[in-house]
């Protein structure tokens, strides 16, 4: 099987991206919900455990073929520690002493570190010039759209480098969920086999650390944010996340943290009354323009001709 990618997206895969980025943008609305009666690392298993379940059903009922090998559960152990164990568990621990908003401009980073280590390890993605230029923009457009007052007061260096190693772990993540298309899997199963391994390492962890969960104090709103975290943001959006992978490699993949924050930002407005400023779509702006660099149709389109 081949296993190269197409370097620039077509339409169809911008609208996945961008879909995606609307998923996950929106898991930050349904943990403000959850954090008011359940800790962290409970939610973060719960969001996996019930992605596993209603994955593997689904894989189960529409007739997609289960992998056999050990190899391929071997991988998903690792995948499982990369894009999920080890990323959630720093930010996690990282939000609890910055800000979201801060938190947020770090995530960004993930893209510059994805460009570098595809760029390593990824013959058919090597970076381009207009790539990196490309990301920059749009790193700056994320830190001006959030607001650079998220910056002041934050102190707490060990947090802030948690965030960042969360960011370059989701880089190593992109890069090494690239095998299962060699490999031959189907998106639903990768996905499935991700949350599975991940749900089996957090559950002692979550358990060791912050006990069993006490039901009856838990709100049924609660229960419905967990429920749309788990089967919208996380069994669904992954889905699409190994798709795009597949379709578009790791580099192009991890765009969405870019375009995550802008709909976290767009959902806060529509659902939450939060108002939208002019710095909000000045950064917008940055990141559209980042990710026109980062495409570079447009700008091989506009570059002029050296008859």
């Amino acid at each position: 099987m081949n296993a190269t990618i197409n370097r620039s997206m077509d339409s169809k895969t911008w609208a996945m991206l961008l879909l995606l980025s609307m998923l996950w943008g929106g898991s930050f609305f349904f943990i403000g919900v959850a954090v008011n009666d359940l800790p962290p690392l409970t939610i973060v298993t719960l969001r996996v455990a019930l992605a596993a379940c209603a994955l593997w059903m689904f894989a189960i009922a529409t007739g997609i073929r289960l992998p056999k090998s050990r190899e391929t559960w071997f991988a998903f152990v690792g995948l499982g520690l990369l894009n999920n164990v080890i990323p959630f568990s720093l930010i996690v621990w990282g939000q609890t002493q910055i800000a979201s908003g801060l938190a947020s401009i770090l995530n960004a980073s993930t893209p510059i570190f994805a460009v570098f280590v595809a760029g390593l390890f990824l013959p058919d993605e090597k970076p381009t010039p207009l790539k990196l230029l490309g990301v920059m923009i749009g790193f700056i457009g994320v830190a001006t759209m959030i607001g650079l007052p998220a910056l002041n007061g934050e102190g707490n260096l060990m947090a802030q480098l948690a965030i960042v190693g969360a960011a370059f772990t989701y880089a190593l993540a992109g890069v090494y969920g690239r095998r299962f298309k060699k490999l031959g899997i189907n998106p639903v199963v990768t996905s499935a086999g991700q949350v599975t391994a991940s749900t089996l390492i957090l559950i002692p962890v979550a358990i060791y650390i912050e006990g069993p969960i006490n039901v009856s104090a838990v709100s049924s709103q609660t229960w419905l944010a967990i429920s749309a975290l788990a089967l919208i943001s996380t069994a669904f959006a992954y889905v699409l996340y190994f798709k795009i992978l597949e379709l578009a490699g790791a580099t192009n993949v991890l765009l969405v943290t870019l375009l995550a924050p802008v709909s976290a930002v767009l959902l806060g407005a529509l659902f939450l009354n939060e108002s939208l400023q002019m710095i909000h779509f000045f950064g917008m702006a940055l990141i559209a323009i980042g990710l026109s660099a980062i495409d570079g149709r447009l700008w091989v389109r506009l570059k002029p001709s050296t008859h």
